[in-house]
């Protein structure tokens, strides 16, 4: 969705605010993965192949890593640790991560602001709900990335969230936003742990009016993820029904797809305006056209 903003509107007056509920230490190294990925996607440098890491990977590392019986689940590419080296030096000298995330987007020349929601420990806590493992807690990339995302899920919870508080530009970048968006993110485990940090929910109610959200689910499965699959699970409505029902507190607007278009009295009657446009943006033109949207200057129409 970012990149799809820049096709419309310059990189400086785009301030991105991102999950940090994905972030794991593993191996001694402070890993942010949906931050990581935001850079290397606007510097052009993403991994195609994976939609993850970066291109042109090696793999000698965790090659090693595996003779030697590690924790080797979690694929790390020999371009990519020297991000997580850098990251974790920086921090291990007092930087905070919205400094380091900073620096590590400059240094891409990635040109939007990047900021993480919290430079406190958040944790997305996966609880599964079948079989031998019912009732453990996981963490989310134990979920997403080792069983992929292949468990049913009973709950999930936020480690942290009532001790973190936002980064020091999150609030302010809230209130001055001209348009804010939410992104077709799965909303249980990218968006939900941006809301459990204080004051964001609140600062994004009272900006309500000014925010369009655009839904992940299509024709009541997601393009990509598990977030259908995990709405259900949690008791929601795996349809832009749902959706609207969870965003409707947060944001006036909900774009949905052609696709849906025979449910948008549905999504209306949870008291979000539903604007019926083409949102899938692997399809050619779309992401401008969705930018625009999104972005009009009194909000989308219907």
């Amino acid at each position: 969705m970012i990149a799809a903003l820049l096709q419309v509107v310059p990189a400086d007056r785009v301030t991105a605010i991102a999950n940090v509920g994905d972030d794991l230490e593993l191996h001694g190294l402070h890993i942010s993965p949906d931050l990581d990925t935001i850079t290397y996607t606007l510097a052009g440098e993403i991994n195609p192949e994976t939609g993850w890491g970066l291109r042109g990977e090696s793999w000698q590392a965790m090659e090693s890593v595996r003779r030697y019986g590690g924790i080797d689940w979690f694929g790390l590419g020999d371009r990519d640790i020297g991000t997580h080296l850098y990251r974790t030096q920086r921090m291990a000298e007092g930087a905070q991560l919205t400094n380091v995330t900073a620096e590590i987007a400059t240094a891409w020349t990635v040109g939007i602001r990047l900021l993480p929601v919290t430079d406190d420990r958040l944790r997305t806590m996966v609880t599964l709900a079948e079989g031998d493992d019912a009732g453990r807690e996981i963490s989310f990339q134990e979920y997403f990335v080792q069983r992929r995302h292949d468990v049913a899920v009973r709950s999930v919870r936020f480690e942290g969230a009532d001790k973190a508080y936002p980064g020091p530009e999150v609030l302010a970048a809230v209130e001055n936003a001209d348009r804010i968006v939410i992104a077709p993110s799965n909303p249980a485990v990218s968006i939900d742990p941006v809301l459990a940090v204080r004051g964001v929910r609140q600062h994004l109610e009272a900006a309500r009016h000014r925010s369009v959200a655009v839904s992940p689910i299509v024709a009541g499965a997601a393009l990509k993820g598990p977030a259908a699959r995990l709405m259900e699970e949690l008791g929601h409505e795996p349809s832009v029904v749902g959706v609207a029902r969870w965003y409707a507190p947060i944001a006036a607007t909900l774009v949905i797809d052609e696709a849906d278009a025979d449910l948008a009295e549905s999504v209306a009657a949870e008291g979000i305006q539903p604007v019926v446009t083409r949102t899938i943006m692997s399809q050619p033109g779309v992401a401008a056209s969705l930018a625009r949207v999104v972005l009009e200057p009194n909000g989308p129409q219907p």
